[in-house]
């Protein structure tokens, strides 16, 4: 299969074909982000990088497009947000015009979930299919929305009832820094998480929040159980729960790790490993969640 990855990140898509079983013939990337590209020259040196979107010559006789357009102009997470007309979430169109260009046999497009219905309408008058919501959540430990529009038929798995104690490292494999302090742990009981936290088929498929840090209940500050999913990877996000989320571990309440991260979006244990810390977490939340895309692709060996 010869195969074109737009936004193509750190290369999770092919990590993706590789667990379906699905043979690549020829992957070709377009991505601009260095750190990013260090990554997946680390993982697969094979791969063939096209450089930005903007622009781009497809190659020929592509058999699967692949992508994940930017969200930023999208995503409820962004204020005055500007949908398809943003500068980042307008690179859609770019998709669209190598698509058309270069007429692969499948494609797969994804984006997130809370964009408006504006926005979701018209990607999915241009592409022709209706979008698949997939929750990430059924096949790890993360909580992570996603909107697939694709011209593969497949049906949703089942949950795997994945947990985020499933995935974490053990306290003394933990970097220190990692750790908030727990003297500033504050209950907040009346939350509706905090009273259903028993439930286990609630902490299956849902966060299970537990309280937060200090006097503001604001997202970076929310602290919760390990019984339960993680909330989504950002690669943005900011404060003490930065990009992760804050978990309450026995007793230290503490952001996650980037190997947790890793395991999160189902890649590899240090598949990230050899940039920054910091730019470990910002690729991890761009990125696709592998077991996701390996269970969409899957379906190719029935076509």
């Amino acid at each position: 299969m010869r195969v074109l990855s737009l936004f193509d990140g750190i290369s999770c898509a092919r990590v993706a074909l590789e667990r379906a079983g699905i043979e690549v013939q020829t992957y070709y990337a377009s991505e601009i982000d260095k750190h990013a590209i260090a990554v997946s020259k680390k993982n697969y040196p094979d791969i063939v990088q096209l450089g930005s979107v903007v622009g781009l010559t497809p190659p020929e006789d592509i058999n699967l497009l692949i992508g994940g357009s930017p969200c930023q102009d999208l995503s409820i997470a962004k204020k005055d947000r500007k949908g398809l007309d943003g500068d980042r979430s307008g690179l859609f169109w770019e998709y669209v015009r190598i698509k058309d260009e270069c007429k692969p046999t499948y494609f797969i497009l994804e984006n997130v979930a809370s964009m408006p219905k504006k926005d979701r309408d018209i990607i999915t008058t241009t592409l022709g299919v209706q979008p698949v919501l997939f929750n990430a959540s059924l096949v790890s430990a993360q909580s992570r929305k996603r909107l697939f529009w694709t011209n593969l038929k497949f049906e949703l798995p089942e949950d795997r009832g994945i947990l985020l104690k499933d995935i974490l490292q053990p306290d003394a494999e933990v970097d220190e820094r990692m750790v908030v302090d727990g003297k500033a742990f504050c209950l907040t009981a009346s939350y509706q998480g905090a009273i259903e936290s028993n439930s286990v088929k609630r902490r299956q498929r849902t966060m299970v929040k537990v309280g937060h840090i200090g006097n503001s209940d604001a997202q970076a500050n929310r602290v919760y159980d390990p019984f339960g999913k993680s909330c989504t990877l950002s690669a943005l996000g900011g404060g003490l729960g930065a990009k992760t989320g804050l978990y309450q571990t026995t007793d230290r309440i503490r952001k996650l790790t980037p190997i947790e991260c890793e395991r999160l979006q189902c890649l590899p244990d240090n598949y990230t490993e050899g940039i920054a810390k910091t730019h470990r977490y910002k690729c991890l939340g761009n990125a696709f969640n592998v077991d996701v895309v390996s269970h969409i692709l899957s379906v190719l060996h029935n076509e």
